[in-house]
Parts: structure tokens; sequence; C-alpha cells
């Protein structure tokens, strides 16, 4: 069942070359027991064929957990495993299209830097954001992330639309509060649990600070 993306808090994107040697299987069963709320299937540089043969073993713990599963660009894979969604960026496919192709009832994720970018992806229909990069990454190989926004610009962008945002980029459970705390709903990682040594253990760290943050914050997104 597709859930509401406001309820985002801890987001998983699957990158198995920065694994530790683990499979992204192991790490979505790993997450999955550890409290994560949304998997984004990403592995850019998996051939497509292999891609969709993940996408379905995803497709299928997601299900089962009752979390979402989202698709990194490729809206084919998406309704091929039928995802709840897809997750776009500024070079991919423009969010107006992947929605006229996926239809109203799926979800629509947009990678933004600046706040032109999410009023637009608004405007065309997205129905989050990814903000980024929060503080700088090695995760990604990016063109959609060239600089470091910091949790200001997190502000500045959920201030500007209203639909939910979630921070990316160089987020820990250590720096994650801040992200919360100026007004997206979670934060979004890959090596923070990926690369971990104990990724439920991550997981675990992850939700307990992204909780204490959003236990910390007004409703206006004001810290107490």
């Amino acid at each position: 069942m597709t859930r509401d993306p406001s309820s985002y808090s801890t987001y998983l994107v699957t990158q198995e070359s920065a694994s530790s040697g683990r499979s992204t299987l192991e790490i979505v069963e790993a997450t999955i027991a550890g409290g994560i709320d949304v998997v984004q299937l990403r592995e850019k540089a998996t051939p497509a064929r292999d891609r969709y043969e993940l996408g379905l073993e995803c497709r299928e713990l997601t299900a089962e957990a009752g979390i979402d599963l989202i698709v990194n660009d490729r809206i084919d894979i998406a309704q091929a495993i039928d995802a709840d969604g897809v997750h776009v960026g500024q070079s991919d496919l423009p969010v107006a299209v992947a929605r006229d192709l996926l239809g109203p009832d799926a979800i629509v994720g947009c990678s933004v830097a600046t706040v032109e970018e999410a009023a637009r992806a608004e405007t065309d229909g997205a129905d989050y954001l990814g903000i980024g990069t929060i503080y700088g990454t090695t995760s990604k190989d990016v063109d959609d992330y060239k600089d470091e926004v910091g949790p200001e610009r997190v502000a500045e962008i959920t201030d500007a639309v209203s639909i939910p945002a979630v921070g990316i980029g160089g987020i820990t459970p250590e720096n994650a509060g801040p992200v919360v705390e100026a007004g997206a709903t979670g934060v979004s990682v890959i090596s923070a649990i990926t690369a971990a040594d104990d990724p439920q253990a991550a997981t675990e760290a992850l939700v307990s600070s992204v909780e204490t943050a959003q236990n910390a914050t007004e409703p206006d997104g004001v810290a107490r």
C-alpha cells in the first residue's frame, strides 16, 4: 500500500557498491528490521535487467514490511516491478512527464537544490522533494548535487513549498537533527547505513536521531 510521503522520516537509497561487500537485499532486510520507512532503489551502474530482477525482490521485501519502494530515475522499471513511485533528478525526465506516465496515484519525488527548482517540481506535480546535498557526500556521482546547501536551504525551500521534503547528502545520526528542525520531514541516506558495520544498528540510530528532532520541533518548524 502506498503511503503518504509526508510520513517519510528515514529514507534509504540503495547502492551496492557502497555496501562493504554486502548485497542490496541484505541491506534492505537489515534496514527494515531497524525501522526504515521507505526504500529507493538506485544502483545506477547496474544493467537494467539486473536492476529489474533486484527490484522485484526489493518489492517483495518492502511490500511484506508495508513500506514504500521508490525507483531512482527509471520510470519503466518502476512500472515493471509495480513500485510505489519514482524519484527523478534535474537531468532526468521532467516531473510532469513522470506524472503523466505513472498516473495520479503513483508517488513522484524530485531532487532539488534551490527554491526555484523546488517550486517548479511542485507545480509540475511532485509529491515530495529530496533537498541536497546538505553536507556534501562521496556517495553520489552526481550532477544534481554540486554544492553543499546546508540546513539553511532546507528552511528556505520548505517555507516556499507545501509538499514534504527530505534532506540528503552527508547525513549521519549526529547531524540529522538540524535538517529536521529546519523543516524536513526526515532524512535520506546511502553510506551512513550501507557502509556501516551494522546496518540495522545504524538505521536504529538514525531513526532515533530523527525522532528526537521531530519531538523537539514545534508544528511551525521552529525548534524549542
